[in-house]
């Protein structure tokens, strides 16, 4: 009976190594939830200060100055929620790995960014040809499908929870691309909301 259990032990010791060298587990929940709340309060402010309404510019083009104008400060704001929320990855991710007494730049989290970025830098071109041609109502659902994409391909490296996020991504943008005049809402539910979803699952299940 005692050499049952050491081999049962020995096996799942086994099984962890193996789990820990191929699968990035620094992610932080609570990452996925300040990520979420960044882009809440993003399309908060795009709605009350910027006056952003996905419903009113679906065929509008970036020609007039008081759109490009606005267009800028959405970029702006778009960026700097952007940094927010990798920074706070990386410093959250950095932390739980040195609790983990792991290292976050391996082979591993290399080949999860490899696989993500294919995605990520196809939206970016994607975006950059929908602004100059004034399609502005699909960058939302583009930013959604693209994204959920990259995490999906991430998926391989990392939680299995992260495919499911991907996938549900996925869905909403094709959803949100029918319905363009509800772009920021649909944004706002991705970005935001099932981050916040996802980041206490995550932290709830792995990381208490």
């Amino acid at each position: 009976m005692k050499e049952e259990k050491d081999y049962a032990r020995d096996i799942a010791e086994i099984r962890s190594m193996m789990e820990r060298t191929s699968k990035f587990l620094s992610l932080s929940g609570w990452a996925g939830i300040m990520a979420g709340i960044y882009a809440l309060t993003g399309a908060w402010l795009a709605y009350k200060l910027f006056y952003f309404n996905p419903d009113e510019i679906v065929y509008t083009t970036v020609a007039s100055g008081d759109w490009s104008i606005t267009l800028m400060k959405l970029i702006v704001l778009a960026l700097a929620i952007l940094v927010l929320a990798i920074g706070t990855a990386v410093f959250l991710s950095y932390k739980k790995a040195n609790k983990r007494r792991e290292k976050v730049w391996n082979a591993t989290s290399r080949r999860m960014l490899v696989h993500m970025s294919v995605p990520l830098v196809v939206c970016g071109l994607l975006i950059l040809v929908l602004i100059s041609k004034g399609l502005i109502g699909l960058i939302a659902p583009f930013t959604l499908i693209f994204y959920g994409l990259a995490l999906y391909n991430a998926s391989k490296f990392t939680f299995g929870e992260v495919k499911a996020l991907g996938l549900t991504e996925i869905g909403l943008g094709l959803i949100s691309t029918y319905f363009i005049g509800y772009g920021l809402l649909f944004w706002a539910i991705g970005f935001g909301l099932l981050h916040i979803i996802y980041g206490i699952y995550i932290h709830y299940r792995y990381e208490r």
